[in-house]
């Protein structure tokens, strides 16, 4: 018993020095991004855009949300931090609006289409003030690992990713190892981008996806078309919006959702 406390508090440990790690290394990449010349082959975003509702992976998670993004990307290595705040503001005052962090890094490999991503998602809301507790199980925080690929092909473009939480909140007693598969397929229609998802999972797995219901093995939970396009207001100045279509299978659900990105070029 002793034993498996010990390994408990030094796995918990070094969970959060990785946290820290990728925090520091977030920002100290930031500094030196912004001090090299820009023909460094970097390239740095700032984003945010404004959602009628918020889904994940064909998931309902809250209404009218402002999801903003920072990050950064160098010879096929990319930092990226990403959140989302609804507007609920009864919720809020109560400390229990919906709020969400993720941190991802990346690297592709080259032209190869392959590209490997470590990812931090952590959503336990405005007030939970407990984003660095990394106890086995108590922590919010969900650890997941991603592989995805784009065939090589210039006229059939599809993308497949394969996407495990490895460790932190996805535990029913041991960890559960959940895992979420998704292809998507980019074409154009006119003066709209349009992309194809069909999302589903692979095996049963945590309440995370399933929400009240219990999924029993394989289930289809994302099946959507994404609309994006431009509303142009001059020549200098233009107004990207989205919309995109989802229905969830699973959870015999369905949603249509508005944007508009903002975005300083």
């Amino acid at each position: 018993m002793n034993t498996l406390v010990k390994m408990h508090k030094t796995m918990n440990i070094s969970i959060k020095r990785i946290v820290t790690a990728f925090l520091l290394l977030f920002f100290t990449s930031f500094t030196c991004v912004m001090a090299q010349k820009d023909d460094s082959g970097a390239t740095f975003t700032v984003q945010g855009d404004l959602v009628s509702s918020y889904l994940w992976r064909g998931f309902y998670q809250t209404g009218a949300s402002f999801q903003p993004t920072l990050a950064f990307s160098i010879a096929g290595f990319s930092l990226t931090a990403w959140g989302s705040t609804d507007f609920d503001g009864y919720k809020s005052s109560e400390g229990a609006a919906n709020k969400e962090i993720d941190l991802t890094a990346a690297y592709t490999f080259g032209n190869s289409g392959l590209t490997l991503s470590i990812a931090d998602l952590w959503w336990a809301g405005q007030g939970a003030n407990k984003y660095f507790n990394f106890k086995s199980h108590e922590t919010a925080h969900h650890f997941e690992a991603g592989l995805a690929y784009t065939l090589p092909v210039e006229k059939f473009p599809l993308s497949v990713a394969w996407y495990t939480m490895f460790a932190g909140q996805d535990k029913d007693g041991n960890q559960n190892y959940s895992s979420y598969v998704e292809l998507n397929y980019p074409f154009r229609v006119k003066m709209v981008d349009l992309t194809a998802t069909c999302g589903f999972l692979p095996y049963t797995s945590y309440g995370v996806y399933t929400g009240a219901k219990t999924n029993d093995g394989f289930a289809v939970t994302n099946v959507a078309l994404k609309g994006s396009t431009a509303i142009k207001f001059s020549d200098s100045f233009s107004l990207p919006i989205f919309a995109q279509a989802i229905w969830n299978p699973r959870m015999e659900d369905a949603h249509l959702v508005f944007g508009i990105s903002l975005r300083p070029w």
